[in-house]
């Protein structure tokens, strides 16, 4: 009997904690389809990606709540709505701040509903009147009204239960060539970003190309040093669906048919050119068109133009590079705990919250 025992090994405590360390540490590499192709461990999204989506929401909270102001104001189908590079950079630092707060929540457990109900709405309330205040700090400060707390208040509640957790579970695979994703993708090892979450990827981004675009020029023509800038909510559902079709472009005709950059090009611009002739003629008609470019050059019904031209392929090599690296995005049924130092991660029903 006691052969068996002193026969078989022996695991001293030291390497009993080595075991155990090694069962909680993520897999670096795992074999994936019938060919036993291997992919690399996902981990975090990057603080630097995580600031430039926080950007962008930023400025899509901004865009929205300004243009459904304007229509309850002067019932103006246009729905034209206002932010700026300067809030974009506020809305990242904010957003981030409040990603640290979001952490926080393992503190509260027991009392969920104290952190999602007054903790957290307290915090983000707090630095929404920063922001808003930021730029007449030296002036006088604004007064925000009830029905502003309330907003603010209802927007809180949509951080913590869907914002965040959305991005928690967002992940990222740092290395390995696009045309590998592609394929891991169809074999279903590798679950990528869904098209819906896709579609609003790219109308955050056309808000954000647009508040951007417009800002530079009302620096350069009018000496606007605000940096104000406007855009469309309309352009929400222009940018999506048309990035949407582009990046399915870029995926056929770049790792399938194996074309270059120059010669898919022409076609990008051929489709977006397309795409926004045929979204202003259907906006004229119930007069909710908010651009005309009747005073430039080579334009077409005020439309188009090929002033726009330079622009329009800057955004669309920009577009490759996104498609790129949302290949590289996955979504997980984990919240990822962004305070664990290397990216562990944690699932949300260990936090109880």
């Amino acid at each position: 009997m006691s052969s068996r025992w002193t026969d078989g090994p022996r695991i001293r405590r030291g390497d009993a904690a080595a075991v155990l360390k090694t069962a909680r540490t993520p897999r670096q590499r795992e074999p994936s389809g019938a060919n036993g192709d291997a992919v690399e461990s996902v981990r975090e999204l990057p603080r630097w990606m995580r600031l430039y989506f926080y950007g962008m929401h930023g400025v899509t909270l901004d865009v929205l709540l300004s243009s459904v102001q304007g229509l309850l104001t002067d019932r103006d189908p246009k729905l034209v709505g206002f932010s700026s590079p300067y809030l974009c950079v506020l809305h990242s630092l904010s957003h981030f701040a409040l990603e640290t707060v979001y952490s926080q929540k393992s503190s509260f457990r027991g009392r969920s509903g104290v952190f999602h109900l007054v903790f957290y709405p307290s915090v983000y309330i707090g630095l929404q009147i920063l922001i808003g205040n930021i730029n007449t700090l030296t002036e006088q400060v604004r007064v925000v009204s009830g029905t502003q707390l309330a907003v603010h208040y209802v927007i809180s509640l949509y951080f913590t239960q869907v914002f965040h957790r959305g991005v928690s579970r967002l992940q990222y695979r740092p290395s390995g060539p696009a045309h590998n994703l592609i394929s891991t993708t169809q074999r279903g090892a590798l679950h990528g970003l869904p098209g819906l979450a896709r579609f609003l990827f790219f109308g955050m981004h056309g808000f954000l190309d647009e508040v951007v675009f417009t800002s530079v020029f009302n620096l350069v023509e009018k000496s606007d040093r605000s940096l104000s800038g406007h855009t469309s909510l309309w352009s929400f559902l222009m940018y999506g669906s048309c990035s949407f079709v582009v990046e399915k472009l870029y995926l056929h005709l770049h790792f399938r048919r194996g074309w270059g950059t120059w010669r898919r090009l022409p076609i990008y611009i051929c489709f977006i050119y397309s795409w926004e002739l045929t979204w202003g003629l259907a906006l004229r008609q119930v007069d909710a068109c908010s651009w005309d470019y009747s005073h430039y050059p080579h334009n077409f019904m005020g439309l188009i133009t090929l002033v726009y031209l330079p622009g329009w392929v800057l955004l669309s090599l920009y577009q490759d590079v996104l498609s790129n690296v949302l290949l590289r995005i996955r979504c997980s049924k984990e919240e990822w705990d962004w305070n664990v130092e290397g990216g562990e991660q944690r699932s949300a029903a260990v936090n109880g919250l």
